[in-house]
């Protein structure tokens, strides 16, 4: 199974890379577009990455983990933000937060065991008139309760 999975990153990088001219400059692009595609940066591909850019693998990692964007283990299939901005603080997030991750059975910053979510807490969406405001993928949900949130999950499962 892992020789599959290093050979499905390695074609996956195969055709990214495809797109680009090995130039430095392309290194934040690569990385976005490969995290697209892998749901994280796995060391095999940020090796590839180092190799066609013709730069350090200290250069790329540094890179990667400087940027709080990139992920450096898997993320779920679906991603779960929860605000913790003042307006949506005072308007329950961490109730929401909670209850998001007794559903879940995760932690922010955590993906669940079949990777199918992720949950993060952001500093703030600017929907403070939604407060308290949670996102899934692209999907915003506003006013926010625990009660909302086990039916919008329970659609999920």
């Amino acid at each position: 199974m892992i020789n599959l999975e290093k050979a499905e990153i390695k074609e996956k990088i195969k055709e990214i890379l495809a797109h680009y001219s090995g130039r430095k400059d392309e290194l934040i692009p690569i990385l976005n577009e490969t995290q697209e595609k892998c749901r994280y940066l796995p060391l095999e591909a940020m090796e590839e990455i180092s190799r066609f850019l013709r730069v350090s693998k200290s250069t790329v990692y540094g890179v990667a983990t400087f940027y709080a964007l990139f992920k450096l283990t898997p993320s779920g299939k679906k991603i779960i933000r929860a605000c913790r901005g003042t307006a949506c603080h005072v308007r329950g997030s961490p109730r929401i937060v909670n209850e998001i991750g007794k559903q879940l059975d995760i932690k922010p910053g955590e993906t669940t065991k079949d990777l199918e979510y992720t949950m993060e807490t952001i500093a703030c969406f600017g929907s403070c008139a939604l407060a308290p405001v949670m996102v899934i993928d692209k999907t915003v949900y506003g006013r926010m309760t625990p009660a909302k949130v086990r039916e919008i999950l329970s659609k999920g499962k």
